[in-house]
């Protein structure tokens, strides 16, 4: 291992992966290394599930064959035109995946979980609003369909640069419930800060969610890989192989080296050293370099049918907003099954997560966990959120958030992008040909 690199990327969770791929393509060299000998760091079968959880690697019969679980840890599911998806294309790494359309996208509403209209004409139908509310958010969505940064004349005298979302909302007139599911389920905003900020991002998300919708024509604006986001790691994992890229797992340890200016010079694992200037990872790596700054909680449900009234759904998010629980945090629902091949025919896996108030899981999740219905087997789990609060610039460390509750991949993604740029110096080019993801509805 006396090869020098430019990069040594540790862990090979979903962040790791694709910042991997990114620099491999953009010809550095790269070495990856994980403790674990599997990819993905959170992707898992129903054995590994039952094994951490239950203490035995031995689940029930009528789960049906453990070979047909895919589970992911950190389920989330990818806007049609969304950032992430761009990123795929950008680099190829579309070849190696098979997305299909997730169903539905729902919100919780006054105690019943409902379709989030998107569109004028779905405002118009939607039992969210009364009458004359729905005329107003019809308004609303006819602005936000015509608008065009870069042609006044769609900015109705607005200036959303300096307007703040408030001001923006106001003059449509619209009530607290439609103001919640406009900017937790469309512009997915994890909290209610947006509302001082400038318009503008909040308008570009909905508008975002609105295109991902219109893309596939199907009854969510998310897609999700077949046989789960344990696709995705392996996906880049193949794409920096293709660039030169050298893989390694099952290597336990992984120790980084610093020089004695405090810079990152290699990592050593079972005796021996790769040198390297640059160090990516996720917060596990580096414990002495992140600072703990929240927990997730999360239960995971295994089930014979679908949500109860999300029309059937196979697949579908419902995102429960905070001030709609009486919390501090959105609460987020995810379901998958075998329509996707992440369980057997028949089986639906379902998440339930949220930013961790309290000690007990179940309590906090309940009002999620109330809308599943009958469950065949519940997990419960917590994990610590960890962020860096190192200077990258000084030690060439660069070290990834910890995932957060939220279902979709928007948060996740940007982490990456600002990470690329901190190693590079560069900005990923997004503007690509969106027609190279395709996704099937069957």
């Amino acid at each position: 291992m006396d090869e020098e690199y430019d990069v040594i990327v540790l862990g090979t969770g979903l962040k790791e992966c694709i910042l991997s791929g990114l620099l491999s393509v953009d010809g550095l060299k790269v070495l990856h290394m994980d403790r674990n000998d599997y990819y993905g760091g959170e992707s898992t079968s129903l054995n590994l599930l039952w094994k951490r959880f239950k203490g035995n690697d031995k689940p029930p019969a009528h789960l049906g064959s453990s070979r047909d679980y895919n589970v992911d840890m950190i389920p989330k599911f990818m806007m049609a035109n969304g950032t992430l998806v761009r990123v795929l294309i950008h680099t190829d790494v579309t070849k190696y995946l098979n997305f299909k359309v997730v169903d539905g996208s729902h919100v919780f509403n006054k105690g019943k979980v409902h379709k989030v209209p998107a569109t004028d004409m779905e405002a118009l139908k939607s039992p969210l609003m009364g009458l004359f509310e729905k005329r107003r958010a019809r308004n609303f969505f006819i602005y936000v369909q015509n608008y065009n940064e870069s042609d006044p004349k769609t900015h109705g005298g607005m200036d959303l640069t300096r307007v703040t979302t408030r001001e923006f909302i106001a003059k449509y007139g619209l009530n607290e419930n439609t103001v919640d599911f406009i900017g937790h389920s469309l512009a997915l905003h994890t909290d209610d800060r947006y509302l001082d900020e400038p318009a503008l991002d909040t308008v570009k998300r909905i508008k975002l969610y609105e295109e991902s919708l219109a893309r596939f024509m199907g009854g969510s604006p998310y897609i999700y890989p077949l046989y789960g986001l344990g696709e995705l790691p392996q996906a880049f994992a193949r794409l920096s192989a293709v660039y030169g890229g050298t893989y390694m797992l099952a290597k336990p340890e992984c120790k980084v080296e610093f020089n004695e200016v405090g810079q990152v010079c290699g990592v050593t694992s079972e005796g021996e050293t790769a040198k390297c200037k640059k160090v990516v990872c996720d917060p596990s790596y580096l414990p002495n370099k992140v600072r703990k700054v929240g927990r997730v909680a999360r239960a995971i449900a295994i089930m014979s049918h679908p949500i109860p009234n999300t029309n059937n759904s196979e697949s579908v998010q419902v995102i429960l907003p905070q001030k709609q629980l009486g919390c501090k945090s959105d609460m987020y629902l995810f379901c998958c099954s075998y329509s996707h091949n992440v369980a057997p025919k028949g089986k639906f896996i379902a998440f339930v997560s949220t930013e961790a108030e309290t000690n007990d899981p179940e309590k906090e999740l309940k009002a999620g966990i109330d809308l599943l219905g009958q469950v065949d087997e519940i997990f419960f789990d917590v994990y610590d959120r960890f962020e860096p609060v190192n200077e990258p610039s000084l030690d060439n460390c660069f070290i990834s958030n910890s995932y957060d509750a939220t279902t979709h991949f928007e948060s996740t993604v940007m982490d990456v992008l600002a990470m690329y740029t901190m190693i590079t110096g560069k900005n990923v080019d997004l503007s690509v040909d969106l027609s190279a993801a395709s996704a099937t509805e069957e």
